[in-house]
């Protein structure tokens, strides 16, 4: 059978646009015909921009048709987090009060991948205000399945565009991650995707208002992209890397840096902290080690990382001394049940006095030196993004055991948020029909590093997606979405 557009990865696309073997129309309806076919499944994608992406496309192609030079992206469509503006289109954060919240400019990321020849073609779900828990349901929208099995929650809070690549509605998402958002969807979809370094692409914050947020906002939240494979991660990432006058943060660091001598090093750490970790999740640190391996790498056993429970009470205890001021009134915009994952962290850390606020911001300092030092031995790090297999929806919102098991399960995430370093994730393939798959960390502004080892285990291990949600269940036979096997070795 003939590979439909929507199939092909995000590279592919742009390069039969460019070529002129396919219009960005054609490429366009492709991905809405594919949306018109599975979204009512899945529920990924809230806002549909069909008609403003034809138009983008017929401009795409008057544009090749002039002779211009098209971008590396050209007439690739993106899904955007509904936390991000798009230029002319509400960005709710799943909020009914902010349905007519209207963007007047795109926001930094999404103005960078227009650039480079990509398309919005919709805005894509997220837990209520990105507040209301792991499980990507909104108020507004409802709730969004995970493909490969509706009992299990797609992850979040970007799992509406992690949902929207899987399943070939789009080539590529731009989401956001504070403390796994973008590496726990990944994860529990069978995507790739990137948190970048503190400050390598730009961003604005400013939705709701002209103030930014506080410090911990500030650092902790970064912009970034899913995709169905690395490479196409790549080309995201080259596009988003830059400055911009809206954020002072973003710092001009090259793209790529110069390569390590030797075998590169890999410290693989597969249990966190000890607290324990599923086999599954195991096997998928296993096989990603022994894909590294494979590929040159130096892979290196090690007992742990860096502070990692001081860092986990540091992070806690600084976002819920910025967050608490405004929860009365933030609580009220959640819905029934809504405000019971934050309330929930509340209870167990109360806010910092203004003495230990003091105090905690250079531990937060020196918890990254002691990250600097690792990294300086091990230029990368192997270990899970969630030490479960995808859980059931809600669980973070159902009692405080369900919430502490969440929060323990996405650690490595959050300690390295709380650092401000890069990670990639990537599947690692199929066990028990669901996707397996790992992060890989690195040095600060070396996303070239954890890009190159996430390709080395793509390579091993193959891709999972795209994926048909009303054929998924088929999976969980031992029959992968492109023939593969759906059990790693």
């Amino acid at each position: 059978m003939r590979e439909a557009l929507w199939q092909k990865p995000a590279a592919a696309q742009a390069e039969a646009v460019r070529s002129g073997e396919v219009s960005a129309v054609e490429l366009v309806e492709s991905h809405l015909e594919r949306i018109a076919e599975v979204n009512p499944t899945v529920n990924a994608i809230t806002q549909l921009m069909a008609d403003r992406a034809r138009a983008d496309a017929a401009l795409t192609d008057r544009r090749r048709a002039a002779g211009e030079r098209l971008g590396p992206l050209a007439g690739v469509p993106f899904t955007v987090k509904e936390t991000t503006p798009v230029e002319g289109v509400p960005t709710t954060f799943g909020v009914p009060r902010f349905r007519d919240l209207v963007a007047r400019a795109d926001a930094p990321p999404v103005a960078r991948l227009r650039a480079a020849g990509a398309i919005p073609i919709g805005h894509a779900n997220v837990p209520t205000l990105i507040l209301a828990g792991m499980h990507t349901r909104s108020e507004l929208f409802g709730d969004t399945a995970n493909p490969w099995d509706p009992g299990r929650t797609p992850g979040g809070s970007s799992g509406g565009d992690a949902v929207a690549v899987a399943t070939g509605m789009a080539a590529l998402g731009l989401g956001n991650d504070s403390g796994g958002s973008i590496r726990v969807p990944a994860q529990f979809c069978g995507v790739a995707g990137l948190k970048p370094t503190t400050g390598r692409f730009p961003a604005d914050h400013r939705v709701l208002g002209p103030d930014d947020p506080g410090p911990a906002s500030q650092m902790l939240v970064t912009d970034g992209p899913f995709a169905r494979t690395v490479a196409d991660l790549r080309l995201a990432y080259e596009a988003l890397a830059g400055t911009d006058p809206r954020d002072p943060r973003a710092v001009p660091v090259p793209a790529y840096g110069p390569p390590l001598p030797g075998p590169v090093k890999v410290a693989v750490v597969a249990d966190p902290g000890g607290r324990g970790v599923h086999p599954a999740v195991r096997a998928a640190v296993a096989d990603a080690a022994d894909a590294l391996r494979d590929a040159g790498y130096e892979v290196c056993e090690v007992p742990d990382v860096p502070r990692l429970d001081e860092a986990l009470e540091a992070y806690d205890r600084i976002t819920v001394t910025e967050f608490a001021p405004t929860w009365p009134v933030v609580r009220t915009l959640l819905g029934e049940g809504g405000d019971r994952y934050i309330q929930l962290a509340m209870e167990r850390t109360p806010p910092a006095t203004a003495e230990e606020l003091v105090k905690l911001m250079g531990t937060w300092l020196d918890i990254r030196r002691s990250w600097a030092g690792f990294l300086d031995t091990y230029p990368l790090v192997l270990g899970p993004s969630f030490t479960e297999p995808p859980v059931e929806p809600g669980l973070e919102s159902r009692d405080r055991a369900g919430r502490d098991r969440v929060a323990s399960g996405m650690r490595l995430c959050t300690a390295t948020s709380f650092v401000g370093i890069p990670a990639v994730a990537v599947p690692t393939g199929l066990r028990e029909g669901l996707p397996a798959g790992v992060q890989i960390i690195g040095r600060a502004f070396r996303e070239d590093l954890c890009l190159a080892a996430a390709e080395a285990v793509e390579d091993r291990l193959g891709v999972l997606t795209p994926v048909d949600p009303r054929r998924a269940g088929q999976y969980a036979n031992g029959v992968g979405p492109c023939g593969r096997s759906g059990t790693s070795h």
